[in-house]
This record gives structure tokens, sequence and C-alpha cells, in this order.
């Protein structure tokens, strides 16, 4: 264990201890603030090893509360990543009032060539917590842990989406290599695909080459596992549909009742978006990194575009929403909006509207689910 003299700010909290945890794969750096000292101390912990943490956390627990008679309060952040919200939990059991910051939302220095490690960084976060604690606004964000129930039931269509692109990738592959000797490609999904392949020819009649086939062979293998493995995850999804918590699974019932949303969509949209409680609207779309970023000083005055923070899926699925709602809910009042901005434009004035309509549509999905308030001119389905 290692310590510093470096005196830390000025607090108003004298019985808490505070702790920032810089996570690694190979070890943790545990930097501490204990009211009986005017100094930060620095310990280096193994990697994942959680029982050593919460044994630092007592023991300093202990000394604290010796010296100033009475049992101190601890307060404890990391920054969301890697090691998604396990020690969240565990602290949280323990008694530690835990956060998980928002990585992207800590202020750092603007030089071109800053100083980062893992010391100065556990120090950010340590004034940083403080900051939050006396409660200075807009100091940084916290992330909403989810329960461990709704973080289990996302995993599914997150599994999902990355078999489906990966089927994607193996089928252009398959493609790309038939197209090099210039052959038909028919339909490498099928199960009797390489027995249609082995009776095709080339445009000069000759048969495949055997190490080209070979490849195409082994790529075409690795396609059917993964289709095997995407029946075998619909069906789960379908016999385990008991095990989502209640409100979620009420969420999706209520979405696949909005003609344009089938059960996968609508499961998407629960599990990455429509799960948690926004307070705001503005809460939603910044969620989905769907907000305005704009970029005003003295007299310059121009947009950036969107902020694309936040959920990546849950933007990529909004947008995805947007051209379905186009196509499958004409008359609805935000499909007349996007069809009047775009009259007579063009493909660009027509992409940046359909943020527009994604940003507004997954608002509107919010309040149909938090109020029940249906979107203006949407149909249900029968």
């Amino acid at each position: 264990m290692q310590a510093s003299t470096a005196v830390t700010p000025t607090t108003g909290h004298c019985g808490t201890i505070f702790v920032t945890i810089e996570l690694s794969q190979k070890t943790w750096l545990v930097t501490l603030h204990s009211p009986d000292r005017d100094r930060i101390s620095r310990h280096k912990v193994e990697g994942g090893d959680h029982a050593e943490l919460l044994a630092l956390i007592q023991r300093v627990q202990v000394r604290v509360a010796d010296r100033l008679g009475t049992a101190p309060k601890v307060v404890s952040c990391y920054e969301a990543g890697y090691d998604g919200f396990w020690l969240h939990r565990l602290l949280m059991a323990a008694g530690i009032t835990n956060f998980v910051f928002d990585p992207a939302s800590i202020a750092v220095e603007q030089r071109s060539r800053r100083a980062k490690t893992d010391r100065i960084d556990g120090e950010l976060l340590l004034r940083t917590l403080m900051a939050h604690q006396r409660g200075e606004p807009r100091v940084v964000r916290i992330v909403r842990v989810p329960s461990v129930e709704q973080e289990d039931a996302r995993r599914a269509s997150r599994e999902r989406d990355r078999l489906v692109k990966e089927q994607t990738g193996h089928t252009n592959r398959i493609k790309a290599l038939l197209r090099l000797v210039g052959m038909a490609v028919g339909n490498p999904r099928r199960g009797d695909w390489l027995g249609w392949l082995e009776r095709q020819r080339d445009r000069q009649g000759d048969p495949m080459p055997s190490h080209l086939l070979a490849e195409v062979k082994r790529e075409h293998a690795r396609l059917m596992l993964v289709r095997e493995q995407l029946a075998a995850l619909e069906q789960a999804s379908a016999t385990s549909a008991a095990c989502v918590p209640a409100q979620m699974a009420e969420r999706q019932e209520l979405l696949q009742r909005l003609k344009a949303l089938g059960p996968v969509f609508a499961a998407t949209l629960t599990n990455e978006v429509l799960y948690k409680d926004f307070r705001n609207r503005r809460e939603v779309a910044s969620y989905c990194g769907l907000t305005p970023s704009p970029w005003r000083s003295g007299g310059i005055d121009r947009e950036q575009g969107i902020s694309k923070a936040g959920n990546p899926r849950a933007r990529l699925k909004a947008v995805e929403l947007a051209w379905l709602w186009r196509r499958h809910q004409p008359d609805s009042k935000l499909s007349q909006w996007f069809a009047a901005r775009t009259a007579n434009a063009g493909k660009r004035a027509r992409r940046v509207a359909i943020i527009a309509l994604a940003r507004k549509l997954i608002v509107a999905l919010w309040r149909y689910l938090t109020t029940g308030l249906v979107p203006e001119g949407a149909v249900m389905k029968a």
C-alpha cells in the first residue's frame, strides 16, 4: 500500500469517508480521504479482489471511529465501464453509498497534451465526488443502475443483434468469394445449398477450384452455426417470457399493439430504452443521443448536429423505427409532419428530418407507455 501527503480540498462533510476506485483488470487504485487526516491516501488492490477492498474500507472506518468517537459514513464512486454494476451492488449491500459516474461527463484539463495516470484520475474522481456531495450542480452525471432482472432481460436482444450481424457478414463473405470466379450465388442460408453449389460451373464450364470450395464450405458451416443459435435463441425467448420483469413485459405488450412494431423490435426498444423511468422528455432524447449540440459563443451561432451521447443501440433503433413508422403509419401526425417538412427536399434534408422524427417518436412512445396517450393518428393492431 502507498500513501501520499497531498492536501485534500476543503469539504464540509466532517464525518464522511470518501473513496474512489480506479478500476482495471490487473489492479485497482483506491483513492481515499478520511476526516481524521488532512491528506489523500492511495492503496493498490489486486483487480477483482472485492474482499480486500471491503477490508480496507472497514479498517479506515474503525480508525476514524476510534479517533472521532462516532461511526463515519462512507461514500464511494467509480466510473462506468468494463466491470459493469456488480461492484456497485456489492458496495451498496455492505452499507456504503456508491455512485457510478458517467466517464464522459467528468471535466478534464483542455491541454493539447494533458497528463493522464491512475493517480491523477483518482484525485479528479475524489474532487468530483466531494463536489457532488456538496450539492454543486452539473458536476457529473450519475448512471442509473438497472436491477439484476432488468440487466439480465436485455441479454437476449443484444445477443440476437450480434448474431444477425454475424449472419450478414458470413453471407456477404460467401457471395464475395463466389463473385471472384463469376459463379451464381443462390441462397447460402439454405441447408441444401452446398449440394447445389457443387453442381454449379463457372463461365468457362469448369468447377470451382478446390481451395476456394473448401473455404466457402468452412464459411457456410459458420453461417449454419449462427443460424442454429438464432433459432435456439428465438425459441428460448418465446419460452422464457415469464422471466422478464412484470413492468418490462407490460411495456413490450403495449408497444406491440401499435402497427409497425413487432415482438422483436418492441423487446429491443423496451430492453434498451423504455424500461427506464425518465423524468421528462429531454432525458429520453438525451439517453438516445438525439439532442442537438449547439455552438454559441460571441457572434458564432451554429449547430453541430445531434450529440450522439448515450446508448448507441437505442439511437440506432430509434432511427430505424422512424423509417418503419413512415411506412406503416403514414396517416399519423408525426408522419404527416415529416412529409410536410421534406416536401421537395433533397436527400440531406430528409436525413436530417428523419433524425428529428426519431427524437419525436421515441418521446411519443415514452408518453404512450407512461400516460397511455397514443401518438396522434397512430393505427392500433386489430
